[in-house]
């Protein structure tokens, strides 16, 4: 089988971070959609051109990517007085991701080799976005009970500025292991898609005996 030039922008993503803080209650409410862009292209080059050219913009770069999370927090809290301080009544923390894949339209007619490769390259796709989905989900339950366990204050301008301080450090602490998440896929990625494919290969060998 022929390898294809796989670009390696495959094992990158955008997610873009938002916090606004009102008031109200309850717990954790997180929700996924999960949309799809179409490319064309009848070989390697020409798709990895397409996901180059039409995949999910990066703002912050102004790069497009062949896969995307886009991930959006949001959350209310509300303040209670304790023997005469104030502290945090409730606190819930929203998480909205929306996870953005390709889809190949000429899949259907494709050379067995280029459709392995493409197969591959997709699920590999979809399983990057899914963890980045799923290291927001952790950290949008860190996030309420860091703001559930913090300690009353003086008064409710003090704690409210505590609760913006927590909410802040919560997002850079959950970019971080996301950009962390990046690093080790790219780094990994060409041994990735080697192992794959060749695990691919024996499941169609074992079948076709």
């Amino acid at each position: 089988m022929s390898r294809a030039p796989v670009s390696l922008k495959a094992a990158l993503v955008a997610f873009f971070v938002g916090f606004p803080l009102g008031s109200a209650a309850a717990e954790t409410a997180i929700s996924k959609s999960v949309s799809y862009f179409s490319i064309g292209g009848r070989t390697a080059a020409e798709l990895d051109k397409a996901l180059s050219a039409t995949g999910p913009l990066m703002t912050s770069t102004g790069s497009r990517h062949p896969g995307a999370t886009r991930i959006k927090f949001g959350g209310t809290v509300t303040y209670v007085s304790r023997n005469g301080r104030c502290a945090v009544g409730s606190a819930r923390v929203t998480l909205n991701t929306r996870i953005i894949l390709p889809r190949w339209k000429h899949r259907g007619q494709a050379n067995p080799d280029l459709a392995l490769v493409w197969d591959t390259l997709a699920a590999d796709i979809k399983r990057h976005e899914e963890r980045h989905a799923e290291i927001a989900r952790l950290h949008a339950r860190r996030m309420e009970k860091a703001l559930l366990t913090l300690r009353p204050e003086a008064d409710c301008e003090r704690m409210q500025a505590r609760v913006a301080e927590v909410s802040a450090k919560e997002v850079e602490i959950h970019d971080k292991d996301q950009a962390r998440f990046d690093r080790t896929e790219a780094a990994n990625f060409d041994r990735r898609m080697v192992r794959l494919l060749q695990y691919r290969l024996e499941r169609l060998k074992k079948a076709q005996d």
